[in-house]
């Protein structure tokens, strides 16, 4: 038994030296490409809290166990993981991450990397703007880029978003400047088709907008449309068909409750009942189930054809997009319907630029787009005379359609502003 007890504790004590041997790991990290020591590269041993950074020479030293793993980092390069394995040099090499350094923005009138640039700029990319499927352009910059305040001016459908960037600017118009491939806009950007667009730029600042001077003053965002690319022509058609119907409803009196209430209130007021028999209107008419029209359609056709050679770059694009409103929709009051054509081509003339550095080239550019767009709108922002507040304020003991149509056309006779309207099935609605 105390051999084995022995035994044991040797084991023990030799498991502990092994686990808790250390080495001390010095090396250089250089740049793999000029080949230069890298100064600041943060090196980490995994799993123990210990790290050091490269001195002016590239030079670092750190104490770790023999079987620890050290994670070599820094910004703008790919970070590299390498096991110890009880080795007392490890010199490493790092490469660049070009898909980070290679970036480029739009920077006034050109493009820039965007490793170097300095000035205060966001950027919304393709791959962004596919990912949200906005309706409108201005709608694509919701939570997508930092200090710009995208907020919707009422829930009609294809209605404009306030766009303010870094705030209010003045107390007159604080609309930024929009620049399309290059030109001004005036108006807004509603004729674009967000499927037409490569990338969106907003220059924040006074250093990165001073290009367009005193127009810049409230921001500048720049839209960068879709070119061809080089290789196989692409075709491609998207579709997408969605519902929109009002999450909640409030909760109001039914025709009983309201007669009830009525009667209640008169003979508080000194006053003889209204309604004799408060039950024989049952639940009534829910002017809100009348005016929200659930499960309203949206629906979205795009089709692309583009590519590119070495002298010739074009793009032709067909979008349409309509949308039912959910309050006014069924009756054609509340809806949108935009129809977009899109052609960007480039042709190269002659290119000499190997031969002589003076009129070397000639290219032609012409990017047309045609734009309709069609839509029936009611008073959003009203108060008192909105629809919805309408629906929450009529008597639920009304109807929605004239028991006797006759006695409202000879009401309105003789008012020249009078017109009728009428259900899907052809009776009239009452006007209350």
């Amino acid at each position: 038994m105390r051999k084995i007890l022995a035994t044991l504790i040797l084991l023990l004590s030799t498991m502990g030296l092994a686990w808790a041997q250390e080495v001390q790991v010095r090396g250089t990290v250089i740049s793999a490409s000029d080949g230069e020591p890298m100064i600041g590269v943060s090196i980490v041993a995994k799993g123990t809290g210990r790290g050091v950074s490269t001195d002016l020479d590239g030079q670092y030293l750190i104490t770790v166990p023999s079987n620890a793993a050290l994670t070599f980092s820094y910004v703008g390069y790919h970070p590299q993981t390498i096991n110890v394995d009880g080795r007392s040099v490890i010199n490493v090499t790092m490469t660049e991450d070009t898909q980070v350094l290679d970036e480029v923005v739009v920077v006034g009138y050109g493009v820039q990397k965007k490793s170097v640039v300095t000035a205060a700029i966001a950027k919304v990319s393709e791959d962004d703007l596919n990912f949200t499927a906005p309706v409108r352009v201005d709608n694509a910059l919701k939570g997508l880029a930092s200090g710009v305040t995208v907020s919707s001016s009422s829930g009609q459908p294809g209605a404009a978003s306030r766009v303010r960037v870094r705030g209010i600017g003045t107390i007159n118009n604080s609309d930024p400047l929009y620049i399309v491939d290059g030109m001004p806009i005036e108006g807004g950007i509603d004729y674009l088709n967000p499927s037409d667009i490569a990338s969106i730029e907003v220059l924040k600042d006074a250093a990165s907008g001073a290009v367009y001077g005193a127009r810049a003053a409230n921001g500048v965002i720049l839209v960068t449309t879709k070119t061809g690319k080089v290789g196989k022509t692409q075709v491609t058609y998207d579709f997408s068909y969605g519902w929109q119907r009002p999450w909640k409803k409030r909760d109001v009196l039914n025709a009983y409750e309201y007669a009830t209430m009525i009667n209640e209130g008169r003979l508080n007021a000194g006053m003889a009942p209204k309604y004799d028999n408060p039950a024989q209107y049952g639940e009534g008419t829910d002017w809100q189930d009348v005016v929200f029209y659930n499960d309203a359609p949206v629906m979205n056709h795009q089709v692309s054809i583009s590519g590119a050679t070495e002298r010739i770059n074009y793009l032709l694009s067909l979008g349409y997009y309509t949308q039912d409103g959910i309050v006014g929709g069924n009756y054609g009051r509340s809806n949108y319907e935009r129809l977009t054509l899109r052609s960007n081509n480039s042709y190269i003339l002659f290119d000499d630029s190997k031969s002589r550095n003076w009129l070397n080239s000639f290219k032609i550019t012409a990017n047309l787009s045609y734009a309709r767009i069609k839509n029936t709108s009611i008073d959003a922002n009203s108060t008192w005379g909105s629809v919805l507040a309408s629906a929450l304020s009529l008597s639920p003991i009304l109807t929605v359609y004239e028991s006797d149509p006759q006695s409202q056309y000879d009401m309105y006779a003789d008012n020249t502003f009078y017109a009728p309207v009428y259900g899907k099935d052809g009776q009239l609605f009452m006007i209350p």
